[in-house]
């Protein structure tokens, strides 16, 4: 079973999602990085996840695209600060590809992977560049989209 709970912000630049989720960290550890796992979880139905290319290390970069129910392509790229397998992943759009500066940066990520008696206590923390980014993300519907995406991400770990 997984339960809900939304963490305090620390500041009005910062989202938090965090879930205890029924699957040993490994597994959503896995599930973020191959690209085949999180092409079938990352985005909230009915979009999708087309594509997904992750090279998961720090410095490394990611290009995934999500789809859209009318067909747009909705593009993002990024790049791995930090990587501890299993506990943590920290990936920013702040960068493109090989330290590429993008020209619009928006989120940091930071993933962690906590073991919590056989469960895994998973938390987004998600960092914006500006407070206005912050609310322009919470009124675009943070909670309900990365909510929904955590309930796929769960699904599908159950069955790995």
């Amino acid at each position: 079973m997984t339960t809900t709970a939304e963490a305090p912000t620390t500041n009005d630049r910062e989202l938090v999602l965090t879930r205890l989720i029924d699957a040993p960290r490994e597994k959503l550890f896995r599930a973020w990085t191959e690209a085949e796992l999180l092409k079938q979880w990352f985005a909230p139905l009915p979009y999708t996840t087309p594509h997904a290319e992750l090279d998961v290390r720090p410095g490394g970069s990611n290009f995934i695209v999500m789809r859209s129910p009318d067909g747009a392509d909705l593009p993002n790229r990024g790049v791995y600060l930090d990587v501890v397998e299993n506990e943590r992943i920290v990936v920013t759009d702040a960068y493109t590809r090989a330290w590429e500066p993008s020209e619009k940066p928006f989120i940091t990520i930071i993933l962690s992977f906590e073991n919590e008696d056989g469960q895994t206590r998973y938390t987004a923390r998600v960092r914006h560049w500006s407070a206005a980014d912050c609310k322009a993300h919470e009124e675009m519907g943070f909670h309900q989209g990365w909510g929904q995406c955590t309930d796929q991400l769960a699904a599908l770990v159950a069955k790995l």
